[in-house]
């Protein structure tokens, strides 16, 4: 069995797999304690959509710290954005939502 992957294994692992899906702009925070608290770990933009994602290990807690919640909640009130909690066990739905495309 192999161990649990680490939040920023999986983090780039993410990363890796837009650039290949052509998600042309990929943004992550280098270092979060500079940034506003809670502010989403990813934001990808391949036009028209706009993704904000949180990455969480498997074994994380399933509820979002209350300044993670606030940005998610403030963002998904933003018509086309969208919004994920992305875990490496959610690993086929998370190609889906990279590799899907417009109409």
């Amino acid at each position: 069995m192999l161990p649990p992957e680490s939040e920023e294994s999986f983090l780039h692992r993410v990363l890796e797999f837009a650039r290949l899906m052509g998600w042309s702009l990929r943004y992550h925070t280098f270092d979060s304690r500079k940034s506003a608290p809670g502010f989403p770990d990813l934001v990808l933009v391949r036009a028209p959509r706009v993704i904000f994602a949180e990455c969480k290990t498997d074994g994380a807690p399933k509820e979002l710290p209350f300044a993670q919640r606030l940005w998610m909640h403030e963002l998904l009130r933003c018509p086309g954005v969208e919004f994920y909690v992305f875990r490496p066990r959610n690993w086929l739905e998370i190609e889906r939502i990279l590799a899907r495309r417009p109409l």
